[in-house]
């Protein structure tokens, strides 16, 4: 199973605009309303809005972010060891994979409270949604098995055997296959989710932790965290097309939204490594904090990288276009999982 580790952090505050006597004399001359709107910091181009979901493993808690002011606005108890999560951006609610309790908390977005919870196999870890939002897929470690469950019921419509220790699944952007990374058998199911059948295993490097998938369902990301890299495969042949070392302990990896990059939390040395996914490089890093911050998961949207670091208690909000830490966030014990609904 995945580790729980512990850790110290340097916490990266944004930087204060101070203004600058040189460029107040420039402005001498010049119309008041000129003097601020040239002498004045750029507004962000693209400011966030929504809400920043967290599970917080040892607390038992989800806390909630507003995503405009980087603050805790709620924190809402979940069931037991809370790990991945997955937000609907079809319907209100959040799918939360409790570890300890062997299910699936239902949270209602808007009031921030458990609605319900469906049970699952054992040690649930990783979720994903279909593309419309009515299938939620939950990867069982302790079992070796996917459950299939219909969030307009919140039922399990089907259990899926798959491969040992199955820890992360990454669901295809036309909803036809979903894909399981089993960290014990060092493989990737591949579920056709119309049938509920694990229909090929694929190779997927030493101790595959995380799968992300690109847009056009062709490649497959695998994070390895025994052998310190990326794998990356081609879903239609299997083949391994590339492998890109980033460090100590690669514990998730998602996909930016201009397909050219790939982001991974690696925990050895806190930070993030950028990919670029045209010549399966990086091409640079990001520090989140010092080793021991242990930076375990990601959620990546067009403005901003969330990153939750399960060393240091916090979440790191990056710029992705500075390339930097602009915020860090005080959340609850150990957190595990992210996710944003926007």
């Amino acid at each position: 199973m995945p580790r729980l580790r512990q850790g110290l952090a340097r916490t990266i505050s944004p930087p204060h605009l101070k203004a600058r006597r040189g460029a107040l004399v420039a402005c001498v001359g010049l119309m008041l309303t000129t003097l601020l709107t040239s002498c004045s910091p750029d507004p962000d181009p693209d400011p966030p809005s929504g809400h920043v979901y967290v599970t917080n493993q040892l607390d038992n808690t989800v806390s909630v972010i507003d995503a405009r002011t980087n603050k805790v606005i709620a924190t809402v108890p979940s069931g037991v060891a809370p790990e991945g999560i997955a937000v609907s951006l079809k319907n209100r609610n959040a799918y939360i994979a409790d570890n300890g309790s062997a299910r699936v908390s239902v949270l209602d977005t808007r009031t921030h409270k458990i609605l319900t919870s469906v049970r699952v196999g054992k040690n649930p870890t990783g979720v994903d949604l279909s593309p419309d939002g009515k299938t939620l897929y939950v990867t069982n470690g302790g079992s070796n098995s996917l459950s299939v469950i219909d969030t307009r019921t919140h039922r399990v419509i089907a259990t899926i055997p798959v491969g040992v220790s199955p820890v992360s699944v990454a669901v295809s952007h036309d909803g036809a296959r979903a894909y399981v990374a089993n960290s014990g058998s060092h493989s990737l199911s591949v579920i056709d989710t119309r049938t509920h059948r694990a229909v090929r295993s694929l190779p997927a490097g030493r101790f595959p932790i995380a799968v992300a998938l690109s847009a056009d369902g062709r490649s497959a990301y695998v994070a390895n965290e025994v052998s310190a890299g990326i794998t990356t495969l081609a879903t239609q042949t299997g083949a391994i097309t590339a492998s890109v070392p980033v460090g100590e302990g690669p514990f998730d990896v998602a996909l930016g939204p201009d397909a050219h990059t790939a982001y991974v939390a690696v925990l050895g040395p806190g930070r993030i490594a950028v990919i670029d996914t045209r010549n399966h490089r990086v091409s640079t890093t990001i520090s989140v904090g010092q080793p021991g911050t242990d930076p375990f998961n990601l959620a990546v949207t067009p403005s901003r990288i969330y990153v939750t670091n399960q060393g240091s208690g916090n979440v790191s909000v990056i710029d992705p276009n500075a390339g930097k830490v602009i915020a860090t966030v005080p959340v609850g014990n150990s957190p595990y999982g992210v996710a944003v609904k926007p």
